[in-house]
């Protein structure tokens, strides 16, 4: 029994609202691959170590110094691995990392809602962040959800006041 919840995959999806601001817009901010630590909350650095921006291949390095053990600086290395700017969606997946990723692949997307309301001028978008991961040691499942939801939030709100 052990050996096969190991093997489960977690997969989950978030998302947030961002309103008064174009999909144009925030596509933008989503596609900048390696500017991440402008508009995500603790992440302090980020940067291209290899490939070309905006393409498949393309490899950034992000640390955190702002996590729970402040002894510890967390660090990814992580691959862009489809970019879409048609369908305004990438994804990427964790290469290496001190965090506990052992297999970790992300998509996000951007979508328009139709029908937005005026107070903000019909400009309504959604902001989903799919993922698919091997169990992470010491987290649940909730932790990882939880993790993905409180920086997609965080975000959008973000977007919503800079753009």
């Amino acid at each position: 029994m052990e050996r096969e919840t190991a093997s489960l995959r977690w997969e989950g999806k978030k998302v947030a609202q961002v309103n008064g601001v174009t999909a144009e817009q925030i596509w933008s901010v989503v596609s900048d691959f390696c500017n991440i630590h402008k508009w995500l909350p603790t992440i302090d650095t980020c940067y291209r170590v290899e490939g070309t921006d905006g393409q498949p291949g393309l490899v950034q390095y992000c640390t955190s110094t702002r996590t729970k053990d402040e002894e510890e600086t967390k660090w990814a290395r992580e691959r862009l691995v489809k970019i879409d700017p048609v369908e305004r969606c990438l994804s990427y997946e964790v290469l290496e990392n001190n965090v506990g990723f052992r297999s970790y692949v992300a998509t996000v997307k951007v979508t328009t809602v139709d029908g937005g309301d005026e107070s903000d001028g019909g400009k309504v978008c959604l902001l989903e962040w799919s993922f698919a991961s091997d169990p992470v040691d010491g987290w649940k499942k909730e932790d990882l959800e939880s993790f993905v939801d409180f920086f997609l939030k965080h975000w959008a709100s973000k977007m919503e006041m800079n753009l």
